[in-house]
């Protein structure tokens, strides 16, 4: 039977590290010529309608109705699109990969100190985080980091260029966002990199990316959305993000889309009805459905996993091993409070 775990004190550094994205505008057929112009947000004051569902004393009267639906709606709101003469958007961002995921910058349980490092490291001599970096590779050549800006997309070519020096071009359409089967061997050069930082190969790997996407000229582009706690203060129902006047994406946004691998969740292996790969989380958790898809009662979360695996226990297969070693990869506090560790 595996020891329990001993650390209440518990985290891990993150090592998949991504920049903020930029968000530029330029025209395709010039894309490698000209130097892009910088976005910026544009404010907007619109009217709009009222479209919520309304209590059925307003749906069955139509007197009530009528007076609903005549009250304006309206919204300042920021926005950003491209220029009437461009019709294609690019974003650059940075990613830096690190190792060093057998030691956790924090931990003080004397047990798990004494376990751990050996199981991280025969993990990274069995694995070589090649099936992760495959997978983080695949999202990177797939453009995944575009989201709405991916969708319609005619044409979507990335450039991604390794410590400065080696440079790969990849045809984002040609790689599927549902499943991570390809055997492109640029692709796998570009992984190979990112397990070898991974495994402490190389002290670190600085990834620059450059992606277009011809999207059509004038047309509506989407950076990040900015949560607004204190909205009583904001005169705005939607702020978009910028950094110094130039659009842009959160890095948390790109890193969700490049830890997007997980396809080994209780049905996550159905690539035919299933929702695909969701992101790297402890207990699974899409935020958009409502959903947590590695549940403690299946004892298919991280913490379930980690404590077996962290002390030598077996796990079903090795696709929980990756998931286990991927939640570290992303990073995150993990202790426990002493009080639940002595139960």
């Amino acid at each position: 039977m595996a020891t329990k775990n001993d650390a209440t004190v518990l985290a891990f550094e993150k090592k998949l590290v991504p920049s903020d994205g930029f968000l530029y505008g330029t025209l395709w057929e010039e894309r490698h010529k000209k130097t892009p112009i910088p976005l910026k947000l544009n404010e907007k004051s619109v009217r709009g309608t009222i479209s919520n569902r309304l209590k059925p004393a307003l749906q069955n009267d139509p007197l009530k109705l009528n007076a609903e639906v005549e009250k304006p709606n309206l919204q300042t709101v920021d926005a950003c699109a491209l220029d009437e003469n461009m019709d294609t958007l690019k974003l650059n961002f940075t990613l830096k990969v690190l190792g060093g995921v057998e030691k956790p910058s924090a931990s003080n349980g004397p047990n798990f100190n004494a376990s751990y490092p050996d199981v991280a490291k025969g993990y990274i001599e069995r694995e070589g985080f090649a099936e992760l970096a495959k997978r983080y590779a695949i999202n990177i050549a797939n453009a995944r980091y575009l989201w709405r800006n991916r969708v319609g997309a005619e044409k979507i070519e990335v450039v991604v260029t390794i410590d400065e020096t080696e440079k790969l071009v990849f045809d984002a359409k040609q790689f599927k966002l549902r499943d991570f089967n390809t055997d492109n061997p640029d692709l796998l050069k570009l992984a190979g990199k990112i397990a070898d930082a991974l495994c402490g190969k190389l002290p670190y790997l600085l990834i620059h990316v450059e992606t277009y996407a011809l999207v059509g000229k004038a047309q509506e582009v989407y950076p990040s959305e900015e949560l607004v706690l204190d909205k009583g203060k904001s005169v705005k129902s939607k702020i978009l993000y910028a950094v110094n006047d130039v659009a842009a994406m959160h890095s948390q946004k790109i890193g969700n889309a490049l830890r997007t691998i997980d396809t080994w969740y209780p049905g996550g292996d159905d690539f035919t009805n299933g929702i695909g790969p969701i992101a790297i989380e402890p207990y699974g958790a899409v935020t958009n459905l409502g959903k947590a898809f590695r549940n403690p009662k299946d004892k298919a979360d991280f913490y379930t996993l980690f404590d077996n695996f962290a002390f030598g226990g077996k796990l079903a297969d090795k696709n929980q091993e990756h998931y286990v070693m991927a939640v570290l990869v992303r990073g995150g506090v993990f202790g426990q409070s002493g009080k639940e560790s002595k139960e």
